[in-house]
């Protein structure tokens, strides 16, 4: 009988710090989204801007990833001209 309350008293344990592991990963909390946003002219000159952080509030990690993500904007002006600016983000 002894070890059967043992057993249970294991299992109950480790219920509860599985559960509590679940909770701190999913907790909402700030996340900071940090880029290097390369432009590169119509001409060809880039430029890159280092450290173009944004702070995302009271969201979870998973969220937070899919707004944080490597994209590519292209500009076309009314004269044709294109330039592109690639954001190349990494969630910290």
């Amino acid at each position: 009988m002894g070890y059967q309350n043992n057993l249970n008293m294991k299992k109950t344990t480790l219920l509860i710090i599985a559960a509590f592991a679940f909770c701190i990963t999913s907790c909402k909390k700030d996340r900071t989204c940090e880029c290097v946003t390369t432009h590169t002219s119509s001409g060809g000159t880039t430029t890159t801007t280092p450290n173009d952080n944004v702070t995302y509030r009271e969201i979870k990690k998973g969220q937070a990833k899919d707004l944080c993500q490597k994209s590519t904007r292209v500009y076309v002006s009314p004269s044709g001209a294109t330039s592109t600016d690639v954001y190349d983000c990494k969630l910290k």
